[in-house]
Order: C-alpha cells, then sequence, then structure tokens
C-alpha cells in the first residue's frame, strides 16, 4: 500500500509539472540507477517544487521521494510532501500555512504528519545572494511503528533557505529545517540539503546534492542519521 501511495504522489507531481507549463513555476530533480549482473539495485530519487503566484498570494507544493531495491528487495521507501501557502506583506516579509506528511519505511515511524502557521523574512535580497529565514508553530503527529496510537504534540520549526549565484550557469544552495516539542527538547527532527546545480541550458541542468535527515529520537534498532547524495537532471520550466 505505502509502495502503491509514493507511486501515486510521484505520478500526480509529474503530471502537476507537465500541465502547469506557463501557468507556474516548476524545479524537478530526478536521478536514477539502474545496475544488472551479480547484484540487480535500482535507486531513484525525484525531488519537485510546484509555485504559483497570485498578486501577494504563493501556493507551493514540494515532494522529496527516494525509492530504492537491491536484488528486487525494498531498501528504501521513503517521502516528504509539503504544501505551503504565503501571503506577502511587502517584497521580504511573508505570513502563511503549512501542511506536511512523511513517511519512511526504513525509519521507526509508520509517518509523521505536521501543520501551522508560518512566518518568513527575506534577510538578503541581492543579484547573487538570497537569504530566506522561517519560524513555524506546529502541531505534529508522530506514528512509531508497532506502537498503537501515534505521539500528538505542540513543536515549533526554524528553517533557513541559502541561494548563492556563483555566475552564469552556476549556484550553490544550503537549506536547512529543525522541528523540535515543546515539552520535550530531546524530540527534535533535522534536516539539511546541500546542492550544487550547472546550467546546461535554459530548462535543464546538472546538479549534486547531499541531504542529511536526523532523528534525535528513534526506535530501537534505528539510525539516527540518513544521508542521501545524488547526481540529478534537473528541469527548470
Amino acid at each position: 500500500m505505502k509502495k502503491i501511495l509514493l507511486s501515486a504522489l510521484v505520478a500526480s507531481s509529474l503530471v502537476i509539472t507537465a500541465q502547469a507549463q506557463s501557468e507556474l513555476v516548476t524545479h524537478t530533480e530526478l536521478g536514477f540507477i539502474d545496475t544488472q549482473g551479480n547484484t540487480q539495485t535500482q535507486t531513484f530519487n525525484l525531488d519537485s517544487k510546484v509555485k504559483k503566484n497570485i498578486d501577494s498570494h504563493v501556493f507551493t507544493f514540494t515532494l522529496d521521494a527516494q525509492y530504492a531495491t537491491v536484488d528486487k528487495v525494498e531498501t528504501k521507501n521513503k517521502y516528504v510532501a509539503e504544501l505551503n501557502y504565503d501571503y506577502s506583506f511587502t517584497n521580504r516579509l511573508s505570513f502563511g500555512y503549512l501542511l506536511g506528511f512523511k513517511q519512511d519505511q526504513f525509519s521507526g515511524y509508520d509517518y509523521q504528519l505536521y501543520t501551522g502557521p508560518t512566518l518568513k523574512y527575506q534577510v538578503i535580497k541581492a543579484e547573487a545572494h538570497n537569504l530566506a529565514l522561517g519560524l513555524n508553530l506546529l502541531y505534529t503527529e508522530d506514528q512509531v511503528e508497532n506502537v498503537d496510537n501515534a505521539d500528538g504534540y505542540a513543536a515549533y520549526g526554524a528553517s533557513l533557505v541559502y541561494a548563492w549565484q556563483i555566475n552564469k550557469g552556476l549556484m550553490f544552495g544550503q537549506d536547512f529545517g529543525y522541528r523540535s516539542a515543546f515539552e520535550d527538547n530531546e524530540n527534535y527532527f533535522a534536516t539539511s540539503k546541500t546542492s550544487l546545480i550547472s546550467k546546461i541550458s535554459d530548462i535543464f541542468s546538472a546538479g549534486l546534492s547531499y541531504k542529511v535527515d536526523y532523528a534525535n529520537m528513534v526506535p530501537a534498532g534505528k539510525e539516527h542519521s540518513d544521508k542521501t547524495f545524488t547526481a540529478n537532471l534537473i528541469i527548470d520550466y
């Protein structure tokens, strides 16, 4: 069922991207490896963003998904889907709402749900450098595997998004996210994405990215950090 749900979300994202054309701004990163021989491996990576501006209103949907098999046995099945709404008060300050859902079959959590208001401020807005900071007040629900009831609690979050246009064809990016329970500061999650993108044409680019997904409190037998390095074909349209 989880595999079907992941496939449906990936397909929906690709359909939205394909239909968007001039109405939306899209950014899609695709990576795929297929090995046949002594070992049969398949690895798939999708990182997609669809953004729509209507006057001062901004709607953004993001999907980050990875799926892998070794000798036809699933070794990774993970996706994070987020829907953001932002209202821009000025060209730097915005207020909005976030709805996020995460499923990672091998993390020890059946799912994680988080939702709440957001406040964002563009600290640096220049030709070569852009830096945005965000704050969230959240209701979070974590469903640990083999546990009957989900754990719901109030939380707060923070985000940092930095982009450096090194030259016309090369860009460096750094995204960081943090989420923690109010009543238990040991219950926190952190994510990081470091990327380097080289422009090939107006639409296509090649990119490298390194992602770290960290959970401070994990079920027994699970790792705190999930690290992923990918090489991607990037489509901006």
